[in-house]
């Protein structure tokens, strides 16, 4: 029996929070998406010269990082999910999340350096 307010420590209870941020990212993708095919159909096309001036705003360097966090994080969230549902032992489990944070945290150091590096 569990007494009410003590939280089952048997499980992660990672559900509704991946739920939310499945959803939440792919919301944030979606609007980024469309945001480039308005930009596209409205200058006619995408050419260096539109990607060179659509990238001087730094809202749109701001919406781009934002943009990328969300992938980072969905994609964390399906790895981590599908890692605990069918890596079995725990060691290989957890090197293999470390190497996904660890090549999630280089991509976004890259993008940043991307975005806003030197040009």
């Amino acid at each position: 029996m569990v007494t009410p307010g003590i939280k089952d420590v048997a499980g992660a209870h990672y559900g509704w929070r991946d739920w939310l941020s499945q959803r939440v990212t792919a919301v944030v993708m979606a609007i980024y998406t469309l945001m480039l095919l308005v930009i596209a159909l409205w200058t006619g096309g995408l050419d260096y010269a539109v990607w060179k001036s659509v990238f001087a705003n730094s809202a749109f360097r701001i919406a781009s990082f934002i943009f990328m966090l969300s992938v980072f994080l969905h994609a964390w969230v399906g790895v981590r999910n599908i890692t605990m549902d069918y890596i079995k032992p725990t060691a290989i489990r957890l090197i293999v999340q470390i190497a996904v944070i660890c090549a999630l945290v280089a991509y976004t150091g890259w993008t940043i350096q991307v975005l806003w590096g030197a040009r």
